[in-house]
């Protein structure tokens, strides 16, 4: 069976809308390890040591819900989110710039309460 070139176009933008609607992967390397979001600082700090710099942001508000669960049965629990047990707690916001060299892209890690939030890109290391 071949392609006639109508199906090659077609085919092709397919792939294009696949790849557009993907969700980008946060996560990078480093050295054999991958970081991704939802991890602990102290998870992120044994995989790749001190980061360069270390700022603190400030302080958030999070909306916090307390789950009700409940067992039915070995292995079937129930989990809902009553009206009550709804607060909100401060978090505090740091930021750790990891910088691994000039031929390598720094990493701008945003940690809230602990727990990284945010990877991004933010150009060459020196």
């Amino acid at each position: 069976m071949t392609l006639r070139p109508l199906q090659y176009s077609f085919v092709a933008a397919l792939l294009l809308v696949v790849l557009l609607i993907s969700s980008p992967a946060h996560a990078f390397r480093c050295g054999s390890k991958i970081v991704t979001e939802d991890m602990h600082e102290a998870q992120v700090r044994a995989v790749c040591g001190d980061p360069a710099t270390i700022r603190h942001i400030g302080y958030a508000l999070r909306d916090v819900q307390i789950p009700h669960r409940r067992t039915l049965s070995p292995g079937v629990t129930i989990e809902h989110y009553p009206g009550y047990g709804h607060y909100t707690q401060e978090v505090v916001l740091i930021e750790y710039v990891y910088n691994f060299g000039p031929r390598k892209l720094m990493r701008r890690l945003i940690f809230e309460g602990g727990i990284l939030v945010s990877i991004e890109t933010i150009g060459y290391g020196y």
